[in-house]
């Protein structure tokens, strides 16, 4: 990593936000292409205690995620902060119904891995900081974009002036450089508060993940580390904040009631915190030498786990776009490369928006008629591994399964 002084410095590529998704670009796209030179601007040191990007949270990491993340050197099963998945229990309170997935199924280790975000992050940004091709500008934040015909321009709070070929915006929901850029960011809110938390259970958590389905929205529990679980519970703001106010006692009581019996007795129970919830998507994720990616491109629910997924591919899409027209001795931010990144995104944008949203809406109906063939629905899935499929290809992404009733390798996509 270097440091410059106050003058204009011009990069191929300068990447807004160095939280999880800007951070894994600069670091993929760096081994990726060698050559070029990048920088990363981020507001917050990662060791910073109110760094928002690095919270107590946890990522679900499908499996093709991870064997992308193993190529760059940046994830691996062993890390201290990751756990496998290895079955997935889909449950719908009240009703018969219920499904469960097992990585064995599909002849895999793991369906995915949960990560957590604060000591994933922090190895991110020491990898950053020994990254000879990657400057890092932080504390600092980008005041103003300006373009030329052939260049990119911005202006650092710091005084600092960076030009480069091509901009991608990576500084999340809230994202200032999309305002700054004048990208719409159409915001639908779900009337519904992720509690997060991370719960202690004992005898053990075994591999498995539940995600269970209320009145009030849906709950997930992912297997971390020393046998705790990472806690989703989504519910109506006041019920949530309610529950932030509850002593550890109550809380695990109500969890438990809520919950049932079915991922164990649960123990001890973490920090707390709440987050609201809403689907979102920028109007557009390129313009004139821009792209952008991660959540100041997209927000979903976390019913399915797809968050950092959704933003992985973006890099990885963008990472083959810049590395094929590199090759190509063409300009890596110009109409051509974005428009190409842009189109092979949007039929995955649209497919994951649209599943997530729809998966909140049909459980979140009170109507019995519904729960009803949602019941018969999930039976019907636990039989038939066929029915399933569409389920764990969001689980895994697109990795290369074999089914038990194939003789022969299906893409999963």
């Amino acid at each position: 990593m270097q440091y410059l002084s106050k003058n204009t410095h011009h990069f191929d590529v300068v990447i807004v936000g160095g939280g999880l998704v800007g951070a894994t670009q600069a670091l993929c796209l760096a081994k990726s292409c060698p050559q070029l030179n990048i920088a990363v601007v981020e507001a917050f040191e990662a060791t910073q205690k109110n760094q928002p990007s690095f919270d107590d949270r946890s990522i679900a990491i499908a499996e093709q995620s991870a064997q992308y993340l193993k190529k760059f050197n940046l994830f691996h099963e062993s890390f201290s902060y990751c756990e496998a998945i290895k079955t997935v229990h889909v449950t719908d309170k009240g009703h018969f119904g219920k499904a469960t997935i097992t990585a064995k199924e599909y002849q895999l280790d793991a369906l995915g891995y949960v990560a957590e975000v604060k000591p994933f992050g922090h190895a991110l940004h020491k990898l950053l900081d020994e990254a000879e091709n990657i400057t890092v500008f932080c504390p600092d934040q980008v005041m103003a974009h300006r373009f030329t015909q052939d260049l990119a321009l911005i202006e650092l709070k710091s005084g600092i002036k960076l030009s480069s070929a091509l901009v991608v915006v990576a500084d999340g929901g809230q994202s200032v450089s999309r305002d700054l850029l004048h990208i719409d960011f159409k915001k639908q809110a779900y009337e519904q508060s992720a509690l997060i938390a991370n719960i202690e259970v004992a005898g053990g958590h075994n591999n498995q993940a539940f995600e269970r389905f209320t009145q009030f929205g849906p709950m997930a529990l992912l297997p971390m580390s020393q046998n705790r679980y990472s806690l989703v519970w989504c519910q109506s703001p006041e019920k949530a904040q309610n529950a932030l106010e509850l002593t550890e006692r109550e809380f695990i009581s109500q969890l438990q009631t809520a919950f049932g019996f079915s991922a164990g007795r649960f123990s001890q129970v973490g920090m707390r915190a709440c987050y609201s919830l809403a689907l979102g998507r920028a109007e557009r994720i390129v313009q004139h030498r821009v792209a952008v990616i991660g959540n100041a491109a997209h927000l979903v629910h976390p019913i399915a786990g797809q968050g950092f997924n959704l933003g992985l591919r973006d890099i990885q899409t963008l990472v083959t776009k810049i590395e094929q027209a590199h090759k190509n001795n063409q300009d890596i931010g110009c109409f051509e490369v974005l428009r190409a990144f842009e189109l092979e995104r949007k039929k995955d944008l649209d497919k994951v928006l649209m599943l997530t949203d729809g998966l909140v809406r049909l459980f979140s109906n009170p109507s019995r008629m519904l729960a009803l063939t949602r019941s018969i629905g999930l039976v019907i899935m636990d039989l038939c591994s066929d029915l399933k499929q569409p389920l764990a290809k969001q689980l895994m992404g697109k990795v290369k399964v074999r089914l038990p009733s194939d003789n022969v390798e299906e893409k999963v996509s």
